[in-house]
């Protein structure tokens, strides 16, 4: 068992390399003349062409190869022949001459592999660049047509044979056309969005053009898929016995290679829809059949990773303000520079860009304690010692994480706390020089309210108005008008009034010491708690 494996797996590994040899004429130094013989051979149908037919072709079409004489011609089909691209005809030749015979003995046709992979590099060469549309309404057809079918079959009766291949087969090249057409769409995207040399007019664009598309794609796929996947559900149990009717019906291929005594030994690959395991395929398309999520969910992902590269361009243009944008475009037009410059030119262009001067002698400083001559070199002269992060990384910037912030919530509490009592003990005062309004000389203030007091009657005497006053003589002096003075504290809903009248002495006694006010006299009022902001005092 093991020797039998071990050979399978030989003969598989061989399959594979044989296949691969194929693709050997796209990368060889003659690619572009083999590409334009394959594509004489791709322009006809089941023909085989002698070296003078395929000259006049490559004459005909103006290519490459159109130089090209007949041996070295020959050697190129010979070497195609065995790349496994081109098949010697077995076709009988009718020749009337030697010479004609000569000419014609050698003819080649196309094989099936050589056709599949020139048709592929002709497609990547036409189109690999272009965006292709989404064909977003083969969507909607899918979606009828796997509705009508599950509605022809879930009848009595069951739908008819001809009319069930015809509905799959229409099916299948839509729904092959609409992935198809994702898978490049989605490709090319990834392709322009992995640019960081957008400027920002080809965002800008990029931004409408491609993302408002994919948008809209996305959409129209999340609004359909649920309705396909139920459609699959109900069609499924009777996707075998349809399959069973229809291969009753139209064997195909396989019909034929299984017709007489003798079984033709030949791989038939089976239009989409005919296998069992198109409609699997079909079905994980739209719904997580394997745990590994649908093409739906990939879908959605592939979007949310276009608006991160998208986003990741808008950040790199905001740096760009400040400097740190990308030098792609700039190192580009260097690297022309270079390409084009004589190599003295290239030697100035690397100086002025680069800074690659001749080498200079270069010194630290010395520590205070010791002396190094100039003279000394640097091999044998003392080491400087240079940070990690500088040596190996080019940079100061410190690495690792990041301490925790400090946590100062028991030092707020205690200025919460600090800031309540002072403003309790205000509090008090205020009411204290409220009930000792107009019998300052019978009570005996505290500090706080001593405090208090002359703080309002600072503030007072500042607001007084400075007037001039006329002497009997005619003689103009200065002097306050403190008939108006008065100063307030809006959170204790205080109010100092200050008079001045001649002869009165207002004594305060407090804990602190005796004041004593000569031609003053004060009023303490408390404001009222009106939105006019009038006052109610009392009188001293």
């Amino acid at each position: 068992m093991g020797a039998s494996a071990s050979g399978a797996g030989q003969d598989a590994d061989e399959e594979a390399r044989r296949r691969l040899n194929a693709y050997t004429y796209l990368s060889a130094p003659e690619r572009l003349e083999h590409v334009a013989i394959m594509r004489v051979f791709c322009g006809t149908l089941l023909a085989d062409l002698a070296v003078p037919d395929i000259m006049a072709k490559l004459r005909q079409a103006g290519a490459s190869a159109a130089g090209l004489d007949a041996d070295t011609l020959t050697v190129r089909l010979e070497q195609l022949v065995q790349w496994g691209n081109l098949l010697r005809s077995s076709h009988a030749v009718n020749a009337s001459s030697i010479s004609e015979y000569q000419r014609s003995r050698s003819r080649y046709q196309l094989s099936k592999l050589g056709e599949r992979i020139q048709r592929d590099a002709d497609g990547v060469l036409s189109e690999a660049d272009a965006a292709r549309e989404v064909s977003n309404e083969l969507l909607a057809l899918v979606e009828r047509g796997l509705r009508e079918l599950a509605d022809l079959v879930t009848t009595p009766g069951g739908i008819e044979p001809q009319d069930g291949l015809e509905r799959i087969s229409t099916l299948f090249v839509q729904f092959t056309e609409f992935a198809d057409s994702i898978r490049d769409f989605y490709a090319y995207l990834g392709q322009v969005l992995s640019r960081y040399d957008l400027d920002s007019a080809e965002y800008q664009g990029f931004k409408e053009l491609l993302l408002d598309y994919v948008e809209a794609i996305t959409e129209d796929v999340a609004f359909r898929a649920p309705r396909i996947s139920a459609a699959l559900d109900t069609l499924g149990p009777h996707i075998p016995a349809l399959l069973e009717r229809l291969d009753a019906h139209a064997q195909g291929l396989t019909g034929l290679a299984a017709q007489g005594e003798t079984r033709l030994e030949v791989r038939v690959q089976r239009s989409r829809g005919r296998e069992l395991a198109d409609w699997e395929g079909l079905r994980g398309w739209f719904s997580d059949t394997d745990g590994q999520g649908s093409q739906v969910d990939q879908l959605r992902d592939a979007t949310l990773r276009a608006l991160q590269s998208l986003l990741a361009n808008a950040k790199r243009m905001l740096r760009s303000a400040t400097g740190e944008m990308s030098r792609r475009k700039d190192l580009l037009r260097l690297a022309r520079w270079f390409d084009e410059a004589a190599p003295q030119d290239a030697h100035d262009i690397a100086v002025a860009a680069f800074g690659l001067y001749g080498a200079r002698h270069l010194g630290t400083p010395p520590a205070t304690d010791e002396v190094v001559p100039a003279s000394t070199s640097w091999w044998t002269g003392p080491v400087v010692e240079v940070p990690v992060a500088l040596r190996e990384r080019g940079s100061r910037a410190q690495r690792g994480r990041a301490s925790a912030v400090e946590d100062h919530s028991a030092q707020k509490q205690l200025l919460r706390e600090a800031a309540r009592q002072r403003a309790a003990v205000r509090a008090a005062a205020a009411d204290e020089l409220h009930s000792a309004s107009g019998r300052f000389a019978d009570v005996r203030l505290t500090s706080a309210a001593l405090g208090l007091l002359l703080e309002l009657l600072a503030t007072a005497l500042g607001n007084a108005q400075l007037s001039r006053h006329v002497s009997t003589g005619g003689e103009r002096t200065a002097g306050f008008d403190l008939d108006s003075a008065s100063s307030e504290d809006a959170e204790l809903r205080i109010r100092l009034t200050v008079r001045r009248t001649a002869g009165t002495r207002t004594v305060l006694y407090s804990a602190d010491g005796d004041l004593l006010l000569d031609d003053l006299e004060l009023d303490i009022g408390r404001i009222s708690a009106a939105a006019d902001g009038e006052a109610e005092t009392s009188v001293s």
